[in-house]
């Protein structure tokens, strides 16, 4: 009994392909983005579409997955909190073993980390997951000369360039600032 739900938009049904190497199938589809998929500030928006295009092809252990990904982003730059839109476009390729395959160790150069069908299903979003994980930027700009945010005022930058403030006086010269505005 398989714990993939056959109805989940990232599930795939390999049913058709049998297990005859070399046999494919070619699919384009829309599916809405799971939650909380991409980085803390910088994301695919909950149910924002996600055009995948794939060939899923029968090989001699498994199914292979090729293809890519295309979605919206959201976020906010990390020097100056504006607003991010943009868009991410990712190369899919995993190899989703047999479950019969796994268990007769003929894995053991994959290791713990193969994928595997459960029944004729394949799970999709895990892949996708990493994939757009690992495309992201670890720090997000606005713009790739983003000048950030002023550290005394909190002023952004970009949109004050000339901005700047009085050096600050060294505190063991303070006092002789008082004398001086006891003279004006």
């Amino acid at each position: 009994m398989s714990s993939l739900d056959p109805r989940a938009p990232f599930v795939l049904d390999t049913r058709e392909l049998g297990r005859r190497p070399g046999a494919q199938r070619e699919l384009s589809i829309s599916v809405p983005a799971p939650a909380e998929l991409g980085i803390e500030v910088l994301h695919v928006p909950e149910g924002e579409q996600v055009q995948l295009d794939l060939r899923i092809e029968s090989v001699m252990d498994g199914v292979l997955l090729t293809g890519t990904a295309e979605a919206a982003l959201e976020g906010e730059c990390t020097r100056c909190l504006e607003p991010i839109e943009d868009e991410i476009f990712v190369d899919l390729q995993e190899l989703y073993l047999y479950d019969d395959v796994t268990r007769d160790g003929a894995d053991e150069e994959l290791g713990d980390e193969a994928s595997t069908l459960e029944g004729d299903l394949l799970d999709l979003e895990p892949l996708l997951r990493d994939a757009v994980v690992l495309a992201l930027p670890f720090q997000p700009l606005c713009q790739d000369d983003c000048p950030g945010l002023c550290i005394d005022c909190g002023a952004r930058l970009a949109d004050e360039p000339d901005h700047t403030h009085e050096a600050p006086i060294d505190p063991r010269w303070a006092g002789l600032t008082a004398l001086k505005q006891d003279q004006d």
